[in-house]
């Protein structure tokens, strides 16, 4: 069937390029009469597969399409200043549907914040709000490195500046609504000077004075550094980073509504100081809000409060009030029996009122009991001064502590307050153990975590574990931010530490606990913390004016119970140490509690927080010594990046072959490798594994495990530390005669053996019956001694248990150091004067050579001796010229003696001494004298004389004016 064309024409145009195309591929085309084409049995044309008449009647030509116009967006903007920083709210140009919506600027960074809120009336008990908080990587220019490139779940630090925005805005909702509220926030750009956490909080308050939502705001939210003693506001993220106060302050007008503090042990007088000068500072934020609400805001829409009625909450009131007061007055009751014999009184008024069928009393029931009940409470806090369990109002719960009760672990505590009780250990890890932060602001990796878990049997309830919560997250943030301030700097302590809280049951202030048991647990591993930390949670009893709002009368609490925590106004967490503060917390129930309250509140949670120290102190006081093979060990030894690159492999596969196989990790940075073993056993094996494939430093009376690789008719190669390849001679092979080399060894056997000498030129000579016990003498253990390839001393942490003083521990020396040089350092290696004989033929001829040549190491303070040559005899008669004599005479002459002066150079510098350059190849010793000079360079020239020699002839000297 043909479909009729439209009267609408569309223009029709020729294209010359098509039409001699259609002439070559139909060459009729060209020719037809004009009866025969298309138009003229009236077809217009075939336009994707449809063919339609054209009209008889042209007509006008169509009109043209409108042009599109420009829309004018309605934008309202404020600025001001605060802090010598200037800020700007701006609204109506993006996020126009929402609610209410607020872009708030300071210097590059800008923050997008929004409010919607549940359309219906509301049909429960409590104010659903939820506050999202996001940091996208496009806000600093960059894709993600996930797999998907794209943002998952909620991280941390996303939960944390959700609940910093979530706890000021909440207690300022009107009593009764309960409609659903939801707050989105997300970083629009980022410059990295600014944290936008509190400038989303900010922006959220402006956002809800838009929207038509009923609030009782404006809040103003303001951080607040101090560096050198001086404060500073809304100081930057570096300023943070060299600031040692990070306090967060939220407040309406005249009433503070939230704190969160990190500290460095500030004091209370000082803190205090702190938040009288950010009160005034966050009040700035007020007025460019109600402003900007002014010009643009919605009309406050009128919403239906859930609110019980006044008969109903005194029936209730009748029916239970007495027996309530009964329960909460008898301190015999424990949680769960106080708990249970309230539920019964509840049951007991809920059948007398459908025994009378009424309904309305009957439907706010839990929340009018609940009423009944804070009544009671804070009645008898205010008129008699006890509490619940029968406590005093600044009284501590009775404590408990025990550290090392699961000895098997790095560290462990057992913490009780009360019936809260916490279970906290300790595990030690390597550098390479820290966590990846991946957020806009702040370092990009942590060493120390405090992971916090509240498991539902603590509460006796049956429930699941899911993923992060934001209660768990922000418990253990806290705590972690106490802990915090006392740990080691990371130069002197490289271990990265996980501390992992367990509520084994709660009964209020876990996350308190929390901070005592982990401390605990620290010193419990031997982690060198300063002083215990200590965290106890401050509450508040008011009585209110219901004309003006003000109040009249309060009660402050020490140490306050979960349910004091829930029918009173506030929960005020304060951890630190004798010496002052290092984390806050402050949460509240009211629209704000006045300043002088919460300073107040400072000096009852510092005379409880004592208490808990001197508890503590009593079960441990100092970092734990533990030498036991099952403590951790941690070793950092220096090597080349080039040595360093043999030992990680194609692709890091042969580092990773050694962690699996040995149960440690490796982290290595620029010329630096960190080993982090669970026992002793495990660091040794992992050494062995190391020293097989990267080496030692090659020293003149050091013991080596090598493997043979060829065997000879004068004796046997073998490759050891590393590699390299050693000459094993048969006269070294035995104590006794040996006629033929295959008669002791054979190819791919084990040895240990020993290195007794070493050429210019590289080639080592290996010793078996050197390493082996005399026949007939008494046995000695051979200790080996791990020496880094790096001549400086090395980082080693023996044990977890010995590094509480941050020193530096040193390797332990070899026997054959000891018998060479017994007098000087324990922890000096062997010191020998070397010697320029040439090897032997054999050796020569074998083409060892350019083999060692090739593989060796540059050696340092060793000596190369024949067997069967003495060193060069020196005279013992004295020289009693004060002339300095010039070290190249010396040489030259071998007329070292005893009292001979000679000018040294510093080449090592040992423990207890240094090792002297007397020039020509030739080492001697000097030690550190009790009340001498200690402090030395290598390169450093000193006039020493010769005052002894040691039994294989090394130079023992001291100083000219000894």
């Amino acid at each position: 069937m043909v479909r009729i064309a439209s009267h609408i024409r569309a223009p029709f145009s020729f294209n010359p390029s098509m039409s001699s195309l259609a002439a070559k591929t139909h060459p009729l085309l060209t020719s037809l009469p004009n009866f025969l084409t298309w138009r003229a049995f009236g077809f217009r044309t075939i336009c994707s597969g449809r063919l339609g008449f054209a009209s008889s009647d042209p007509g006008p030509d169509p009109p043209a399409p409108p042009v599109a116009g420009t829309k004018v967006l309605e934008t309202f903007k404020e600025e001001f200043e605060i802090g010598s920083r200037l800020i700007t709210l701006e609204t109506g140009k993006i996020a126009r549907f929402a609610n209410g919506a607020i872009v708030l600027g300071m210097d590059e960074t800008k923050v997008l914040s929004t409010i919607t809120s549940g359309k219906g009336d509301a049909v429960r008990d409590f104010l659903p709000l939820t506050v999202d908080y996001q940091e996208k990587q496009y806000a600093q220019g960059m894709i993600p490195t996930t797999f998907m490139r794209r943002e998952g779940a909620p991280k941390e630090r996303e939960l944390l500046c959700g609940r910093l925005i979530d706890r000021p805005i909440r207690p300022l909702f009107p009593a009764g609504f309960y409609h659903e509220v939801q707050v989105m926030a997300s970083v629009l750009s980022s410059d990295g000077k600014q944290d936008p956490d509190v400038m989303a909080a900010n922006a959220t308050s402006a956002a809800l004075m838009l929207s038509d939502i009923p609030w009782g705001g404006p809040i103003g939210v303001i951080r607040i550094g101090r560096i050198a003693g001086q404060f500073i506001v809304n100081p930057t993220v570096d300023e943070l980073n060299l600031s040692d106060l990070n306090l967060v302050y939220a407040c309406t007008k005249d009433k503070t509504l939230m704190i969160d503090v990190q500290a460095r042990e500030i004091s209370e007088k000082d803190l205090e100081a702190g938040l009288r000068l950010a009160h005034p500072e966050a009040v700035k934020y007020l007025e460019p809000q109600i402003k900007l609400a002014a010009k643009a805001g919605k009309h406050k829409k009128e919403y239906k409060l859930s609110m019980i009625s006044d008969r109903a909450l005194e029936k209730v009131s009748n029916l239970a009030a007495a027996p309530i007061e009964a329960v909460f007055t008898d301190p015999s009751y424990g949680k769960f029996e106080r708990g249970e014999a309230l539920e019964k009184i509840a049951q007991e008024v809920r059948k007398v009122l459908e025994e009378e069928c009424d309904e309305e009393s009957l439907s706010v029931l839990p929340k009018a009991v609940d009423t009944v009940r804070k009544k009671v409470v804070r009645k008898r806090i205010i008129a008699e001064g006890f509490r619940v369990d029968g406590r005093h109002l600044n009284e501590v719960r009775p404590v408990y502590c025990e550290a090392g009760n699961l000895p098997i672990l790095h560290g462990s505590a057992l913490f009780s307050r009360g019936d809260t009780q916490v279970l906290c250990t300790v595990t030690l890890g390597s550098p390479a153990d820290a966590q990846r932060l991946d957020s806009l602001v702040g370092p990009p990796t942590k060493r120390f975590m405090l992971h916090y878990s509240f498991p539902p049997f603590s509460i006796n309830e049956v429930g699941k574990r899911l993923g992060l919560n934001r209660r768990e997250v922000g418990h253990g943030t806290l705590a972690e931010k106490a802990l915090l301030a006392v740990l080691p700097p990371e130069d002197g302590f490289p271990y990265t530490v996980r501390v992992n809280s367990e509520v084994m049951a709660s009964d209020g202030s876990t996350s308190m606990a929390t901070v005592c048991g982990g401390s605990m647990a620290l010193m419990d591993a031997g982690i060198p913390v300063r002083e215990h930390v200590a965290g106890v949670s401050v509450g508040l009893v008011s009585e209110v004016d219901p004309s003006t709002g003000e109040i009249k009368d309060y009660r402050i609490l020490t140490d306050i119970l979960g349910l004091e925590d829930h029918l009173g106004d506030m929960d005020f967490k304060i951890a630190g140490t004798r010496k002052g503060v290092t984390a806050i917390q402050l949460d509240i129930k009211p629209a704000g509690i006045p300043l002088d309250i919460i300073c107040e509140s400072l000096e009852h949670a510092l005379k409880g927080r004592l208490q808990i120290l001197d508890h503590m102190d009593r079960q441990i006081s100092v970092a734990r010594t533990r030498d036991d093979r099952n403590s951790p060990r941690l070793a950092t030894l220096k090597y080349s990046n080039d040595t360093l690159r043999r030992l990680i492999g194609p692709l890091g596969a042969l580092k990773r072959k050694i962690e699996e196989e040995t149960g440690a990790r490796m982290a290595i940075s620029d010329g630096m490798l960190t080993i982090v073993a669970k026992n002793q056993e495990a660091m040794e094996k992992v050494q062995e594994k190391v020293d097989f494939i990267i080496g030692r430093e090659i020293e003149v009376g050091g013991v080596y495990k090598g493997v043979v690789t060829s065997v000879k008719e004068y004796g046997a190669f073998v490759e050891f530390n590393g590699g390299q390849q050693g000459l094993l001679h048969i006269s070294e092979l035995s104590h006794e005669p040996v006629s033929r080399v295959s008669d002791v060894v054979s190819v791919g056997q084990q040895l240990s053996l020993m290195c007794i000498g070493q050429d210019v030129r590289g080639n080592i000579k290996l010793s078996l019956k050197a390493a082996s016990p005399t026949p007939g003498a008494e046995t000695k253990k051979v200790v080996e001694e791990y020496v880094p390839v790096c001549k400086e001393a090395t980082n080693g942490w023996a044990s977890v248990g010995n590094v509480s003083d941050g020193q530096n521990q040193e390797f332990p020396e070899s026997k054959s150091e000891t018998s060479e040089a017994n007098s000087y350092s324990s922890s000096t290696s062997a010191i020998l004067i070397r010697s320029a004989a040439e090897c032997d033929e054999e050796e020569k001829s074998s083409g060892l050579s350019q083999r060692s040549r090739r593989r060796s190491k540059t050696v340092a303070s060793q000596s190369n001796r024949k067997p069967k040559k003495s060193m060069p005899q020196i005279a013992a008669s004295g020289d009693n010229s004060d002339t300095k004599t010039k070290v190249e005479s010396l040489i030259s002459t071998r007329n070292l003696k005893l009292g001979t002066k000679v000018t040294a150079k510093v080449y090592q510098i040992r423990a207890r001494g240094l090792v002297l350059d007397l020039g020509g190849g030739i080492r001697g010793m000097y030690r550190f004298k009790a009340n001498g000079k200690k402090e030395f360079r290598v390169g450093d020239e000193l006039l020493v004389k010769c005052s002894s020699f040691t039994s294989k002839g090394i130079p023992v000297l001291s100083s000219v004016d000894e």
